[in-house]
């Protein structure tokens, strides 16, 4: 069974595809509790809201635009696409089973049917669909978990006594909604067009499997900083970490790929961009008293790209780098340490550097020393010349 068929399983069971066992010609499938009849109309069935808070579906109704109307049955039903597909799209958009429950409305119905549409219409496989449901629910639910931790709790202190956090909420979320939503489609359509033309710009070749280099970030000493500092502490230290690595990686020309609290993951094209962003990241950290050591492990080579994030033996040995390299310091592979000599960046020995040539980096070489699944490696300490 894939990660895919565990995590949304509105009505209870798999099908045939995704082992179950299949059913004979005739036979009526039954995804958990009984189905309405065909003929059922989707207003009727449970009752939308029973037993719920008021005001959280007053909120609900807010952002949505709509009410509940159809259960996941019906929906599926109206969109005209069959309950195995549509449950596939829920579970890779990270939708919660909810049974038979009437709490969808037209925009899930929409939504439904404009993706089966592509499906259709031959612009999208199936699968290559369900990968497209799959990152936009990945991506938008940590982003709205940020913006109801981050941003609204913060805003919604009660301002009278006797007034609900959720009192607070609606107005506000009345005004900033539509001014939110028009932010989001504008970075993503600037997010999109930047990477649209990174692909145009590549080889045919290149467009999954590219050469980046690689950078992983790590705070030193992390676990240790989790037993001695207060939860509200360590969360300060984590965002700080996160935002500085993440505004100098953009504004250097990388790409951040991910945070995961105590390291960061990034990409940049061109080799020197990585160096210089790996050196500033050191230079930034050791500057912050508040912060404890970063190490930082770089290397070059093919990286296949999918759904946003990287894979590949290159980004295993960024971080295998990363595990071994000094406290403030700088490792990189030997692909990278070469692209930076073929590029002019770093001479191609120290001894033949001559007084009046300027190079941006400087490579030492470190002792040969085995990585874990990657064999044995001739690390080289990056830093800054002159």
């Amino acid at each position: 069974m894939s990660a895919e068929d565990e995590e949304f399983r509105p009505m209870g069971a798999g099908s045939a595809a995704e082992g179950a066992p299949s059913a004979a010609p005739g036979d009526a499938v039954v995804y958990g509790p009984a189905l309405p009849p065909e003929d059922d109309e989707p207003g009727e069935g449970e009752e939308p809201g029973a037993g719920e808070d008021p005001l959280a579906l007053r909120l609900e109704h807010l952002i949505l635009g709509a009410e509940r109307r159809y259960t996941p049955f019906q929906a599926a039903r109206s969109a005209g696409v069959p309950m195995e597909l549509a449950s596939r799209f829920w579970r890779a958009m990270g939708f919660a089973d909810i049974g038979q429950a009437k709490a969808l409305t037209e925009a899930d119905v929409l939504a439904l049917r404009r993706l089966s549409g592509l499906v259709e219409a031959g612009l999208l496989s199936e699968s290559m669909a369900v990968q497209v449901a799959r990152s936009t629910g990945q991506t938008t639910a940590r982003l709205a978990d940020w913006q109801t931790d981050s941003f609204l709790e913060g805003l919604t202190e009660p301002p009278e006594p006797g007034m609900t956090r959720a009192e607070v909420a609606y107005p506000l979320v009345e005004l900033l909604l539509p001014e939110l939503e028009e932010f989001l489609i504008y970075v993503w359509r600037r997010q999109l067009a930047a990477a649209t033309s990174r692909v145009a710009q590549a080889d045919d070749a290149e467009a999954v499997n590219r050469r980046l280099a690689v950078g992983f970030a790590d705070l030193v000493g992390f676990t240790r900083l989790t037993r001695r500092l207060e939860e509200e502490e360590l969360g300060e230290l984590v965002e700080a970490f996160e935002t500085t690595s993440a505004d100098l990686v953009a504004a250097h020309g990388g790409r951040l790929i991910k945070t995961l609290g105590d390291e960061v993951l990034y990409v940049a094209d061109d080799p020197g961009v990585a160096a210089e962003i790996a050196l500033r990241l050191i230079e930034t950290m050791t500057g912050d008293e508040t912060m404890p050591a970063l190490r930082v492990g770089m290397a070059f080579g093919t990286v296949t790209t999918r759904m946003g994030d990287v894979f590949g033996t290159t980004v295993n040995l960024a971080s295998r780098l990363t595990s071994i390299a000094p406290r403030d310091a700088v490792l990189v592979d030997p692909e990278l340490a070469d692209a930076l000599r073929a590029s002019g960046d770093a001479p191609v020995s120290e001894g033949d550097a001559g007084e009046d040539e300027k190079y941006r980096f400087a490579l030492q070489p470190m002792w040969r020393r085995p990585v874990r699944g990657l064999g044995v490696v001739e690390p080289w300490l990056l830093s800054r010349r002159g």
